[in-house]
């Protein structure tokens, strides 16, 4: 497969050109990458309004992913979240009423800043008592979804779900899809953390499951540069509002989009055309392995999204914070730990000395007294305001302590997960900042 952007930049870099055009760095190296980051000069087409180069490169990814559209951006899966919430606005039937979506509540901040800017009200999907959740995590089925529109007084213009979510699980997607298609609404999917699941046999991506349309954050799980992602709309959706997807991600991205990055997308269309299901499936064998040691020794390792090593470290008596920095010692950097957990992420560009170390950490640790696992609270919050008002007030940083009974305005959350607490608007409880401070978070943001 041919690599537009990259031929492009390559032989424009390879020329003696007096570049008196933005960037400002002239191609002179300060960190390395100058000469290939470039701006829109003649020939190097436009993201927004692509025509040449970039048009192309994004067909290839088109022809790779086989969805209705595919489209290209260059601040990751926020921007496609953005998106994809004003498209579904775009579709959805006009009312007098302000809008609102059915959302899982482990949605990223990313969504409820999409919400604060549209102002959307947001109704919360939580799980069953008894399921498993925590603040990365809320197990969602397909019955519950068609319960909660039921009993909704308006109709939401869409069903937002993330999966998979950061410790790894996915819902039954086909399940949701078939409910969002009975009553005629698109079924929104952050799947910021699986844009690889096209490239297992069978797909499990969320498009091919019947979502209208899908944000992947290609960086997070591809060879792709910080910041590229995809945007997909599924068959449907492309006759609906096809049309107007690029000029949404205008309307949420800078005028001047990385050209390393569309480079990295580019370059990544030929990775993906060269054996990558094969690589793909044979790390996942390896983890496979991994995960079954562990659990002999005693570990309990999550089942789900492939790519992810999520073991729960409280029957063996570690915090998933201790266990992380038991990693560290040995050489192993995780994505993410909290108190139940640690989070390991694998691609094929891992070595088999990479997953030598981790079993080497884990297995030298010995069992101690189990530690029983953070919930988070099943009932929400009284909402005291809208989401855009909350977000948009005059607010003041209190401690924790102070925070009980005041209106969360922006909300207050470590990056990974970057999954809210309290969500904006929200009556803050003491249950709340229970977490708030197991999450090591002393200091909230509140309407003043």
């Amino acid at each position: 497969m041919n690599t537009p952007i990259c031929d492009f930049i390559n032989k424009y870099a390879k020329k003696d050109t007096a570049r008196l055009h933005m960037p400002g760095h002239k191609g002179v190296s300060f960190l390395g990458c100058e000469k290939m980051d470039i701006t829109e000069i003649r020939g190097a087409d436009e993201l927004y309004d692509a025509e040449g180069i970039i048009a192309e490169s994004e067909a290839n990814a088109g022809k790779l992913f086989g969805f209705g559209k595919t489209i290209y951006g260059t601040e990751g899966s926020s921007q496609c979240i953005r998106t994809m919430l004003f498209l579904a606005l775009q579709g959805a039937e006009r009312t007098e009423r302000k809008p609102v979506v059915l959302a899982a509540r482990n949605a990223h901040k990313a969504f409820l800043y999409s919400c604060a800017l549209m102002d959307l009200d947001v109704e919360w999907l939580m799980p069953n008592e008894g399921e498993r959740s925590s603040l990365c995590t809320c197990p969602i089925m397909a019955k519950q979804v068609e319960q909660k529109l039921l009993e909704m007084e308006q109709k939401p213009f869409a069903v937002y779900i993330t999966a998979p979510d950061y410790l790894g699980y996915s819902p039954d997607t086909r399940a949701l899809a078939e409910v969002c298609r009975k009553v005629d609404i698109p079924l929104l999917m952050d799947n910021a953390h699986g844009a690889y699941l096209k490239f297992l046999r069978p797909s499990q991506h969320p498009i091919d499951l019947g979502a209208a349309m899908s944000c992947d954050s290609a960086h997070k799980t591809l060879p792709v540069l910080t910041g590229g992602a995809y945007l997909h709309l599924s068959e449907e959706w492309v006759e609906k509002v096809g049309h107007q997807a690029k000029k949404a991600m205008e309307i949420f991205g800078s005028t001047s989009p990385s050209y390393l990055i569309m480079q990295s997308l580019d370059k990544c269309n030929e990775y993906l055309a060269e054996g990558y299901p094969e690589k793909l499936a044979a790390v996942i064998e390896k983890i496979d392995a991994v995960k079954e040691f562990l659990r002999k020794q005693g570990w309990e390792v999550m089942d789900g999204d492939p790519l992810k090593l999520t073991v729960f470290t409280g029957k063996m008596g570690y915090t998933g914070e201790e266990a992380a920095e038991v990693l560290r010692k040995n050489g192993v950097e995780c994505e993410f730990a909290d108190l139940d957990a640690v989070v390991l992420m694998a691609t094929p560009e891992n070595t088999d000395r990479d997953f030598e170390k981790v079993l080497s950490a884990l297995g030298s640790l010995q069992k101690k007294e189990e530690i029983k696992a953070v919930q988070m609270p099943l009932v929400l919050p009284e909402r005291k305001m809208s989401i855009r008002e909350a977000m948009f007030s005059q607010w003041e940083e209190v401690n924790c302590e102070d925070a009980v009974g005041r209106i969360c305005a922006s909300p207050c959350v470590s990056c990974p997960p970057a999954i809210p607490i309290a969500a904006s608007g929200e009556e803050i409880t003491a249950e709340m900042v229970e977490l708030f401070k197991a999450y090591g978070i002393e200091k909230i943001e509140v309407v003043r």
